[in-house]
């Protein structure tokens, strides 16, 4: 049984449930290890806030010292994490090992020297009598809860800038997905962190992640996850009025005008809707092409899709490997059929597959085809609800502003894409649509040096980049008197 715990810089066992973490290609017992209590929650929140002052204190070039060493040994431990990974995800190894992995490693990297540069207004005179600049300062406990998609990347999203701004942090993983979080933390240890500066607690989100959110020690709480459950930390984080960040639900839509490149739009189809077995809350899960190349894009689409190795994490020749767990993989079948019984018609995929290409049997596994839905009417469920899953549903429309409108009707807003060879469709697409981030021509990359983060029901709040720390510290305006006056002018307000 192993500690899935990580507290005061030392592995632990918690005192709660056996928690078992399962390979979802295959059904087997990755590891099993004791879940988060309420009260060993409170004990890292007691190991972050013990350990706050002396790390707010370090210098930034000391912070970014530490970060710049942890990468050195993620480098080095870079296959460990891709193992990890894909056991616990059922990620295909190349996934792990060329996106993943070396995604976060940059994350690190970045934030490494991110520390160095928070920048605030010049200081000036701006009332005359008084020399006025702006401290930005760390604010002290963080409490965050990360998902089970992304588990590394999104421990490192919420946990580099947290510390490179000076904060100490309790990280919940999901509790399926722990292990590459714990060796996070391991490796931050090894590379001069302080205890107490980052834990991890594994637990259920009722037991561990509320009481986390509600602990009034943490003074704020960043949640990647469902819509619904992110209001439900808002409502918690509201009893000790605590700050909150929130990366919520997305139904990115992919926008095609007629005079987009349509191999390039289709191949960014395939990919951007099937990345991480389209449990990403940015995949391309709406493709809404112009009348004029709807049908070539989807036949060339579902070619393309019907091509898509289904297979074994492990094996090198997998393109896409199993979702989460047999719940996640009947949910979205269940979504798909409810689609088709209203009138929608499934293209490509719309099965559980027996076997892959080569023979392999993959029924003990979370499994589905790549999906290609057309028919599907703008307000159903398909169109208007996130279903997590390879799943993508085209929609023909006629005009640019009916593209545009389509596009926006949902009440999600993380991400959307544009695909055409025209600037000023261009211009407009990446003003109008109504999300955090707009690719052109594109759909997925991400870079360290960019902010991620939603509108509307996706969430508030930025992930990566420097925008980050604007989450993560306080402003403080300092004021000082530089005229010696003991009786100021605008004491007249006071004094007659």
């Amino acid at each position: 049984m192993e500690h899935l715990q990580h507290v005061d810089g030392t592995r632990r066992a918690g005192r709660g449930e056996v928690l078992e973490v399962l390979d979802p290609a295959t059904g087997a017992v990755v590891t099993t290890g004791t879940a988060a209590t309420a009260e060993d929650v409170a004990d890292a929140v007691t190991s972050a806030a013990a350990a706050f002052r002396g790390w707010a204190r370090t210098t930034p070039a000391a912070r970014g010292e530490v970060l710049a060493r942890a990468a050195v040994l993620m480098q080095e431990r870079a296959e460990e994490f891709v193992t990890a990974e894909s056991a616990q995800t059922g990620k295909p190894l190349r996934l792990a090992r060329e996106f993943d992995v070396p995604g976060s490693i940059d994350n690190v990297v970045f934030f490494a020297g991110a520390a160095r540069h928070l920048e605030g207004k010049a200081a000036a005179e701006y009332s005359g009598d008084h020399t006025s600049y702006v401290r930005r300062e760390p604010l002290g406990v963080v409490g965050s809860i990360a998902p089970w998609n992304y588990p590394l990347q999104m421990a490192a999203w919420k946990v580099l800038p947290a510390i490179a701004a000076g904060n100490t942090i309790v990280l919940k993983p999901a509790e399926n997905t722990p292990l590459t979080a714990l060796l996070l933390a391991e490796v931050f240890t090894a590379a001069g962190l302080p205890d107490g500066v980052f834990n991890v607690v594994t637990g259920t989100g009722p037991v561990a992640g509320e009481a986390l959110v509600g602990d009034p020690r943490v003074v704020m709480s960043s949640f990647t996850g469902s819509t619904a459950v992110g209001r439900r930390v808002m409502e918690i984080a509201a009893r000790t009025g605590s700050r909150v960040h929130l990366e919520l639900g997305g139904k990115a839509p992919f926008v095609v005008f007629d005079d987009a490149d349509l191999e390039a739009a289709a191949q960014g189809a395939v990919a951007g809707s099937l990345i991480n077995t389209g449990q990403d809350c940015t995949a391309a899960t709406r493709a809404y092409v112009q009348r004029p190349l709807f049908d070539a894009f989807v036949a060339r689409v579902a070619e393309l899709m019907d091509g898509v190795r289904v297979g074994l994490p492990t094996d090198s020749t997998t393109d896409l490997g199993p979702l989460i767990h047999h719940r996640q993989r009947d949910r979205v079948a269940a979504v798909v059929e409810r689609a088709v019984a209203a009138g929608a018609k499934a293209l490509a995929g719309g099965v559980v597959p027996a076997t892959a290409a080569d023979g392999t049997d993959l029924s003990a596994g979370a499994f589905y085809r790549p999906t290609l839905l057309v028919g599907a009417a703008q307000d159903s469920e398909v169109v208007q609800e996130e279903v997590f899953g390879p799943v993508l549903v085209a929609l023909p429309f006629d005009t640019d502003d009916e593209g545009i409108d389509l596009a926006n009707d949902t009440p999600y807003g993380l991400a959307a894409s544009a695909w055409t060879t025209n600037v000023y469709r261009s211009l407009r697409a990446s003003a109008e649509l109504q999300a955090g981030c707009v690719w052109i021509n594109d759909h997925v990359p991400i870079v360290s040096e960019m902010p991620h983060g939603g509108v509307k029901a996706s969430g508030f709040g930025k992930d990566m980049s420097a925008y980050s720390f604007e989450e993560y510290t306080t402003v403080k305006h300092v004021m000082l008197d530089r005229t010696g006056v003991a009786r100021k002018e605008w004491h007249r307000t006071v004094f007659s």
